[in-house]
């Protein structure tokens, strides 16, 4: 199983060391580095491809994916505008995990409907599939079809959504810290049973320098279970990141 990490979260405060922290993550050894889409909960989140843009800037090899943008708060063109402009950025790199979302603060700050978001991801996310792909459609033209690039998509979602990610998605995005981690093996059994593909579990806490021996069970359970990618999220006052990438051989 790789072992990545999250490059901003909630407890951190501006101004942000995205990039002097993407290069110690990557020099730790971690195989990939993440951020979530976090917009009205009250504490700064960097916009993703902001964030991204800065850390490939800053690291060489080292894979960059988002966990997740919640497709429901942008039009659609808009949308693959920002992803093949970070795709130009981050070449081959990038990895976009894509949602739903799941909470009301952030659609009611800019105004979009939560209750209707699962029906409007599934129409915005077929139109930015052939928008990544070819660069237009019937609307509009964003770019010529040789600069375009569709990177992996990643489903971050649950219930019949698992297996709509092993059937429709190049993979599947499991919250930790959303689920406890009997139910996270439960449903990944039916990603592989449907068929998925790449598994990440993403957001896997380490709040103090007493995490790591609770962490190392968590994700050996998740190796065990057969899980790709496993994503920790290091919190001000966590371990130290090569103290947490040796959790994972």
């Amino acid at each position: 199983m790789r072992l990545g990490a999250t490059l901003a979260h909630l407890a951190e405060a501006p101004p942000f060391a995205i990039a002097r922290w993407a290069q110690r993550l990557e020099g730790a050894g971690f195989e990939s580095l993440w951020t979530p889409q976090v917009v009205g909960r009250g504490s700064l989140v960097p916009d993703p491809f902001v964030t991204l843009a800065a850390a490939a800037a800053a690291t060489g090899g080292v894979e960059l994916g988002t966990a997740t943008v919640q497709v429901p708060l942008h039009h659609p063109a808009d949308l693959a505008h920002r992803v093949l402009s970070l795709a130009s950025v981050c070449g081959d790199r990038l990895s976009l995990g894509v949602s739903p979302g799941s909470s009301a603060a952030d659609f009611a700050a800019v105004d979009r409907d939560f209750a209707g978001r699962f029906r409007t991801f599934h129409r915005d996310v077929a139109r930015l599939r052939v928008l990544l792909a070819d660069g237009r459609d019937d609307e509009v033209e964003l770019a010529p079809a040789r600069d375009a690039r569709r990177p992996p998509l990643l489903l971050g979602s649950w219930g019949a959504n698992v297996e709509r990610a092993a059937r429709d998605f190049d993979g599947w995005l499991a919250a930790d810290h959303r689920h406890s981690a009997e139910e996270i093996v439960a449903a990944h059994a039916r990603f592989r049973a449907a068929g998925g593909r790449r598994a990440v579990v993403c957001a896997v806490r380490l709040a103090g320098r007493d995490d790591l021996g609770p962490t190392r069970e968590r994700l050996q359970r998740y190796a065990e279970a057969g899980f790709d990618d496993a994503v920790v999220l290091i919190e001000p006052g966590g371990p130290e990141p090569e103290r947490v990438r040796a959790l994972v051989p």
